[in-house]
Protein backbone atom coordinates (compact mmCIF):
# COMPACT_ATOMS: atom_id res chain seq x y z
CA UNK A 1 0.00 0.00 0.00
CA UNK A 2 1.15 3.39 -0.95
CA UNK A 3 -0.25 6.11 1.36
CA UNK A 4 -1.84 9.26 -0.47
CA UNK A 5 -1.86 13.14 0.25
CA UNK A 6 -5.07 15.05 -0.66
CA UNK A 7 -6.03 18.68 -0.28
CA UNK A 8 -9.38 20.27 -1.03
CA UNK A 9 -9.49 23.93 -1.34
CA UNK A 10 -13.19 25.79 -0.08
CA UNK A 11 -13.39 29.42 -0.92
CA UNK A 12 -16.31 30.56 1.58
CA UNK A 13 -19.11 32.65 0.20
CA UNK A 14 -18.34 36.15 1.28
CA UNK A 15 -19.49 36.61 5.01
CA UNK A 16 -19.97 32.78 5.39
CA UNK A 17 -16.28 31.18 6.42
CA UNK A 18 -17.91 30.54 10.30
CA UNK A 19 -21.02 28.52 8.21
CA UNK A 20 -18.26 26.55 6.32
CA UNK A 21 -16.29 26.28 9.43
CA UNK A 22 -19.13 24.78 11.07
CA UNK A 23 -20.20 22.45 8.33
CA UNK A 24 -16.56 20.96 8.17
CA UNK A 25 -15.90 20.17 12.28
CA UNK A 26 -18.41 18.00 12.26
CA UNK A 27 -17.01 15.91 9.50
CA UNK A 28 -13.32 16.32 10.96
CA UNK A 29 -13.84 14.36 13.74
CA UNK A 30 -16.15 11.85 12.21
CA UNK A 31 -13.18 11.23 9.41
CA UNK A 32 -10.68 11.19 12.11
CA UNK A 33 -11.99 7.63 13.04
CA UNK A 34 -11.98 6.50 9.37
CA UNK A 35 -9.85 3.20 8.38
CA UNK A 36 -6.45 4.80 6.97
CA UNK A 37 -7.31 8.10 7.88
CA UNK A 38 -3.66 9.42 8.78
CA UNK A 39 -4.20 12.82 9.08
CA UNK A 40 -7.13 15.27 7.95
CA UNK A 41 -6.60 18.96 9.35
CA UNK A 42 -8.19 22.09 7.81
CA UNK A 43 -6.37 25.70 7.39
CA UNK A 44 -7.19 28.95 6.37
CA UNK A 45 -5.43 30.37 3.33
CA UNK A 46 -4.92 33.91 3.83
CA UNK A 47 -7.11 34.79 1.38
CA UNK A 48 -10.39 33.18 3.10
CA UNK A 49 -10.12 29.83 1.44
CA UNK A 50 -10.21 26.82 3.84
CA UNK A 51 -7.68 24.21 2.84
CA UNK A 52 -8.27 20.92 4.11
CA UNK A 53 -4.96 18.62 4.17
CA UNK A 54 -5.54 14.80 4.57
CA UNK A 55 -3.52 12.02 4.45
CA UNK A 56 -4.82 8.47 3.77
CA UNK A 57 -2.78 5.06 4.25
CA UNK A 58 -4.31 4.02 0.69
CA UNK A 59 -6.29 4.86 -2.50
CA UNK A 60 -8.35 2.31 -1.42
CA UNK A 61 -9.49 3.51 1.79
CA UNK A 62 -9.62 6.86 0.81
CA UNK A 63 -11.96 6.14 -2.09
CA UNK A 64 -14.26 4.32 0.46
CA UNK A 65 -13.69 7.56 2.67
CA UNK A 66 -14.97 9.28 -0.35
CA UNK A 67 -18.60 7.18 -0.57
CA UNK A 68 -19.20 7.41 2.77
CA UNK A 69 -21.26 8.98 4.85
CA UNK A 70 -18.89 11.57 6.51
CA UNK A 71 -18.63 12.95 3.32
CA UNK A 72 -22.69 12.72 2.00
CA UNK A 73 -23.20 14.73 4.78
CA UNK A 74 -20.38 17.36 4.37
CA UNK A 75 -21.64 17.91 1.33
CA UNK A 76 -25.37 18.63 2.45
CA UNK A 77 -24.22 20.89 4.92
CA UNK A 78 -21.64 22.78 2.49
CA UNK A 79 -24.54 23.83 -0.11
CA UNK A 80 -24.71 27.13 -0.46
CA UNK A 81 -21.91 28.11 1.61
CA UNK A 82 -18.98 27.83 -1.05
CA UNK A 83 -18.36 30.09 -4.06
CA UNK A 84 -17.71 27.08 -6.17
CA UNK A 85 -17.34 23.50 -5.20
CA UNK A 86 -14.32 22.23 -3.51
CA UNK A 87 -11.17 21.53 -5.40
CA UNK A 88 -9.75 18.29 -4.47
CA UNK A 89 -6.28 17.15 -5.66
CA UNK A 90 -4.73 13.76 -5.11
CA UNK A 91 -0.83 13.89 -4.38
CA UNK A 92 1.47 10.96 -4.01
CA UNK A 93 4.24 11.64 -1.69
CA UNK A 94 7.82 11.73 -2.78
CA UNK A 95 9.99 11.02 -0.04
CA UNK A 96 13.23 13.18 -0.17
CA UNK A 97 16.10 13.04 2.52
CA UNK A 98 14.68 12.66 6.02
CA UNK A 99 12.33 9.62 6.03
CA UNK A 100 10.11 11.73 8.56
CA UNK A 101 10.82 15.27 7.77
CA UNK A 102 10.65 14.32 3.96
CA UNK A 103 7.18 13.34 4.03
CA UNK A 104 3.61 14.17 5.39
Amino acid sequence: MSAVVVTAVFTPVQGQLEAVLDALRPAIEAVQTESGCELYAIHQHPNGDIVMIEKWSSVEQLDRHGEGPAVAALNAALVGLLESPAEVTRLIPIPVGDPIRGTL
